[in-house]
């Protein structure tokens, strides 16, 4: 009898930590116990190891008169999923002799069926992310998450079917010794992501089109306001269409994220899209729980947040997005723990004032216009940055047949632009567009002529602005000077993003 080391990953949003797992078997009466802050799937691991052990061929670990110990190190970290199960099973074996081979360099990572067979596992990439960062130079996956493994370079992602190949791959000593052949490294696309509602299918609305195009140049947030059947909904759909592809490093962040919380469904380099339905809770929209877990906005992480019929959410979920909305993060502290979670997203709003005709031109439209003022707050309001009015369309204009061509393309075509103008500009600083400036980097790189200081000044005091209200202004009008191919911000950038301050 002898003690076996084997190394997996516990993958967490954005970091992990690397788990040991120790076997030591004794001699005396079979009981097979597993120690180390275990949650209850790792706990329900040795039942499962078990049997799959047995049915792959190999000795039943409940035929042999011994006491196996499986330590989970460290043992004041919380381990929970059924990852656990392929490297508990490599351990078994490896200390009771009945697999030989140097596994130092090796992660190991997979639920075991009962037969034997690997099943896939929430948050593969996170693991392999972790394993490289540790120095390991391999990591065995099951099979389904091979691909998405595969997405981290400087590694090497085998997928397995069964517990028996995972064997036969690192026992060289074996009759049925086999190699699994290793994944080639996964392509991320770098097409736009093409949503089924786009720009030129809206009729209309020029005005909240053009507003969409300066909140995906710059990441603006943005509030769409007007009565029912106006194309609101339209309009936000739209918007996911004019976002450019996410970079391979971005894209690997919202990958983790997804795998990890609500298992990957696709490998896209398009930015995610989150509607949560105004019934949401609190814990849903920003995270938390017991033991602490992303929600909504941390899914939406280098992504679009479309929150509709915006004011009907509870009133304390409104106003727990004021910390995502300005540190980009969420901090969650619980008994059991703290985390703090990402959530750079795009804020998109929608609501509808009216509750009397299609049009809103009742006069008790007023009266709930005033109750949903009181829904939302003025912090909140604060951070949006554009109020687009989406009004009622005539009949004219809807039975139009006008051919407008690609106003997709075309748009796309302005963002990739301006936004391709930010990035030279902002090269040797964090933010990467208009809206992630700090004060003081918009102060460095963000010169105002004395025109547009004399204009903001009248501005900011007509209208009340508070410091950051006046800070977002400056942002909204250098996306738009980078629209207009502008390297100086002129008093009619200002003019225009004037347009689009909040109406409450």
């Amino acid at each position: 009898m002898s003690i076996a080391r084997i190394h997996t990953a516990q993958p967490g949003v954005l970091r992990g930590d690397i788990i040991t797992i120790e076997a030591d078997l004794a001699r005396g009466l079979y009981s097979f116990a597993i120690v180390g802050l275990a949650g209850k799937a790792v706990e329900e691991a040795r039942d499962r190891v078990s049997a799959a052990i047995k049915n792959s061929g190999f000795k039943n670990p409940k035929s042999e008169n011994q006491k196996i110990v499986i330590s989970l190190a460290p043992a004041d970290l919380k381990k929970d999923g059924p990852l656990f199960d392929l490297p508990i099973a490599i351990a078994y074996l490896s200390a009771s002799g009945t697999i030989k081979g140097n596994v130092d360099k090796i992660l190991f990572i997979g639920e075991l069926s009962l037969d034997g067979s690997l099943r896939p596992v929430r948050g593969a990439l996170s693991a392999t992310m972790i394993g490289k960062k540790a120095g390991f130079t391999e990591i065995i996956v099951p099979v389904e998450n091979q691909k998405e493994a595969a997405l981290v370079e400087g590694i090497v992602v085998y997928g397995a079917k069964t517990l028996t190949e995972v064997v036969n791959h690192i026992d060289k000593e074996r009759e049925t010794h086999s190699l699994l052949s290793p994944t080639p490294v996964t392509e991320l696309p770098s097409d736009w992501f093409d949503t089924h509602i786009r720009l030129e299918d809206i009729k209309g609305q020029e005005s909240a089109k053009r507003g969409l195009i300066i909140a995906a140049a710059g990441l603006h947030n943005i509030l769409m306001a007007g009565p029912p059947g106006t194309g609101k909904t339209m309009l936000a759909r739209a918007f996911q269409g004019l976002l450019p592809p996410l970079s391979r490093e971005e894209a690997l962040e919202v990958t983790a994220i997804h795998s990890l919380v609500d298992g990957l469904r696709e490998i896209t380099s398009a930015p995610p899209f989150r509607t949560p339905h105004h019934t949401a809770s609190y814990v849903s929209l920003v995270g938390g729980g017991a033991t602490p877990r992303p929600g909504e906005v941390t899914l939406a992480h280098r992504g679009v947040l479309f929150m509709d019929e915006f004011p009907e959410f509870d009133r304390r979920t409104l106003d727990a997005l004021r910390q995502p909305l300005e540190d980009r993060v969420v901090n969650i502290s619980r008994v059991k723990g703290s985390e703090c979670f990402p959530a750079d997203f795009v804020l998109v709003a929608a609501m509808n004032p009216y509750r009397g005709t299609e049009d809103g031109s009742t006069d008790y439209a007023a009266s709930m216009m005033e109750t949903y003022k009181g829904k939302i707050s003025g912090p909140i309001l604060d951070r949006i940055d554009l109020w687009l009015n989406v009004p009622h369309v005539n009949y004219d204009t809807l039975t139009s047949e006008q051919k407008v061509g690609d106003e997709t393309k075309r748009a796309r075509e302005q963002v990739a632009k301006a936004r391709e103008r930010q990035r030279a500009r902002f090269k040797d600083y964090d933010a990467k567009v208009n809206s992630r400036l700090s004060s003081r980097e918009l102060e460095a790189m963000v010169p105002l002529s004395a025109d547009f200081k004399e204009t903001l000044r009248h501005s900011a005091a007509k209208l009340n602005l508070s410091p950051r209200s006046l800070h977002r202004l400056i942002k909204v009008s250098r996306t738009i000077a980078d629209l207009n191919d502008s390297d100086k911000l002129l008093v009619e950038h200002l003019l225009e993003a004037l347009q689009y301050r909040v109406k409450l």
